[in-house]
């Protein structure tokens, strides 16, 4: 495994990209499984006054590619979603959405996470959510 990587880390890394523009936090990690949250905002709503798709796959895709950052092989650098799949059970319009990523495979060429976006406080499931991840290695030399 490659170098751990901090919660304060995984925060820094989104500044001046989407994940600190949308106000995206990283709340937890462990073994196998990271945690973040969002908090809903009006231009997250789609125009008919719905949460916009695009903000759960932001918060998911994101949830998931830090949960790959923090799960890097030894020698990989970075990664890129190469696949993703969402399922929307519900929606909310105000407070917090909250999500948990799950590493389902940890190859040295890809990485496969699964994460569940809930409803903040009433935990009520919002959206279903997998990845496929390639692992990015330094070109040889």
């Amino acid at each position: 495994m490659a170098q751990p990587v901090t919660l304060a880390q995984l925060n820094a890394r989104g500044q001046g990209h989407l994940p600190g523009w949308f106000g995206l936090e990283i709340t937890g990690l462990e073994a196998g499984r990271l945690t973040s949250r969002l908090a809903l905002r009006p231009e997250f709503m789609a125009p008919n006054g719905y949460l916009h798709a695009a903000t759960i796959i932001a918060l998911a895709d994101t949830t998931c590619g830090y949960g790959c950052v923090a799960h890097l092989p030894d020698g990989a650098r970075n990664f890129t979603t190469v696949e993703l799949k969402s399922n929307f059970v519900g929606s909310v319009r105000e407070g917090a959405l909250a999500c948990t990523a799950t590493l389902a495979h940890a190859g040295r060429t890809t990485q496969l996470w699964d994460a569940e976006v809930k409803a903040e406080g009433s935990g009520k499931t919002v959206a279903l959510f997998r990845c496929t991840q390639l692992i990015l290695y330094p070109a040889p030399a």
